[in-house]
């Protein structure tokens, strides 16, 4: 990776696993950076929101950086993009129980993604509105 291309960080190659440096969730991954894990396996790793916006709000991303949903998508690793919806699910039954979760994928700034590293939200345990936003 050439550190000194601006679009290395999120460009996404078969190369690529947990080598984006200054990737927030990346440096989470490689436990850098605290947090408070919900699950984790070879792949996947869900850890509780520092910024919840119900009282269950966990994040549920590929230890592997991919930017977006799409990208993820694009690269043909439907294996990854399976686990990661199984996981979200699991962990929103888990926490949300009969009352129900929401799983959330935002995609790109008008999608409300805010860190370019594919990641799913798991709300649950309040009333959820609709249309969000």
């Amino acid at each position: 990776m050439d550190v000194h291309d601006p679009d290395a960080l999120t460009r996404v190659t078969p190369e690529t696993s947990l080598v984006e440096a200054e990737c927030i969730f990346c440096k989470i991954g490689r436990g850098e950076i605290p947090a408070k894990p919900a699950y984790r396996d070879a792949d996947v790793i869900a850890i509780e929101d520092v910024n919840p916006q119900a009282p269950t709000h966990l994040l549920v991303l590929p230890l592997r950086h991919y930017a977006s949903l799409g990208d993820l998508l694009e690269s043909g690793n439907t294996g990854l993009a399976s686990a990661l919806l199984r996981v979200a699910a699991n962990l929103g039954h888990e926490r949300g129980g009969d009352d129900g979760f929401r799983l959330v994928v935002n995609t790109g700034p008008h999608g409300g993604q805010t860190v370019g590293h594919l990641h799913l939200h798991v709300l649950a345990g309040r009333s959820l509105t609709w249309p969000p936003g």
